[in-house]
């Protein structure tokens, strides 16, 4: 059962479309994150489901109802958003409660809500503190609190965890995840970070300009992304593109850039090789293998490196493929120096091939 449906949903500011038909299910008791850079809309969607814009066109239901020009407060949701908006004068326990009051619900079913969110977000240490005598960490919690009080099956997060530092962040987005496995409630969440969109959801809507670019779960996504700009925001180090040719009219198709030529015969291409086009190549830094491991791949090349990059228990090394920039992701303790020479291998079924001008996978 949908729990949430955006259904031909556009809207418009003057003569700018901001939103552009869009349509998406969301499952019963599913993690959403809505992904993509700033200005792509996804906030501006959050906002329409929850009812805090008016939409230009479509419909939106939630849990079967069509609130598509009802109120926030009678939209059955929940929203946490950016900024923490905690009223500075009260306390933890006020901010929690407060909403509850206006409603007019009985004074034990508020203590028991209250009681049930600070013990869910290990926040009953800090129920008589104000907010400026909390961290930034706290405060996120408080405010993640108040949207729990409300006892409702959809919640919304608008970029919660922007404003924390980046240890906080992660430790935030644990307790996220923990209490969607807990609650089991409809979550859908927006963010940037797409570190946090494949840690997190269950399905990933990557937007831009207003449209949906791919909705699927993590991984389909990272393994098989439809288009250049899907392939490029998703996945850290980013993927490496290199621009070449499609060849091989002897029916052994080929990618050639520069002085490289490599085999595609084993990628799976959707409607067969387009010989003699243009396209982009696409490759993670960490699909890619060195030294003993590379020998063994069905592409293998030699490359000088070049940069190196220390990150840890990783290091990122540049060199050249085809004349253009090219990433590799080591272990550190395998890492090279700059100037070695090195063999890289992968293999084209784990690769993307990008059509040179819809920029569409091939």
């Amino acid at each position: 059962m949908s729990s949430v449906v955006v259904r031909d949903v556009s809207l418009n500011f003057g003569t700018v479309e901001v939103l552009k038909s869009l349509n998406i299910e969301v499952d019963k008791g599913e993690f959403l994150v809505l992904l993509g850079p700033s200005g792509c809309g996804k906030s501006t969607l959050l906002n329409c489901i929850a009812g805090l814009l008016d939409v230009s066109d479509g419909q939106i239901f939630i849990n079967g109802k069509n609130v598509t020009w009802e109120q926030p407060k009678d939209r059955g949701i929940g929203m946490v958003f950016q900024s923490y908006a905690l009223y500075p004068q009260m306390s933890v326990e006020g901010n929690l409660s407060f909403g509850l009051k206006n409603a007019r619900l009985p004074k034990d079913e508020i203590d028991r809500r209250v009681k049930r969110a600070s013990e869910i977000l290990q926040i009953e240490p800090l129920l008589k503190r104000k907010p400026m005598a909390l961290s930034g960490g706290q405060r996120q919690r408080v405010a993640i609190g108040r949207a729990l009080v409300r006892d409702v099956e959809v919640f919304l997060f608008d970029e919660p965890l922007s404003n924390l530092d980046a240890k906080l962040r992660n430790e935030l987005r644990v307790e996220i995840k923990r209490l969607h496995q807990r609650l089991e409630n409809t979550m859908i969440y927006v963010t940037h970070d797409q570190i946090e969109a494949m840690t997190l959801a269950d399905r990933i809507a990557v937007m831009r300009g207003g449209i949906i670019q791919q909705l699927d779960a993590p991984q389909a996504i990272y393994n098989k992304p439809v288009n250049r700009f899907v392939a490029g925001f998703i996945g850290s180090p980013g993927m490496n593109f290199i621009e070449g040719l499609v060849d091989g009219g002897d029916g052994k198709p080929r990618f050639r850039a520069g002085d490289a030529a490599i085999d595609i015969g084993r990628y799976g291409f959707e409607n067969g090789a387009p010989y003699g086009s243009k396209a982009v190549f696409g490759v993670r830094p960490e699909h890619v293998a060195v030294g003993e491991a590379a020998v063994s791949m069905p592409v293998n090349l030699d490359a000088a490196i070049e940069i190196v990059e220390p990150m840890g228990s990783d290091t990122l090394a540049w060199t050249k493929v085809g004349g253009q920039n090219f990433s590799i992701r080591i272990e550190s303790e395998k890492a090279p120096a700059v100037g070695d020479r090195i063999r890289i291998g992968f293999d084209p079924v784990r690769a993307s091939l990008f059509d040179a001008g819809s920029d569409a996978r091939i």
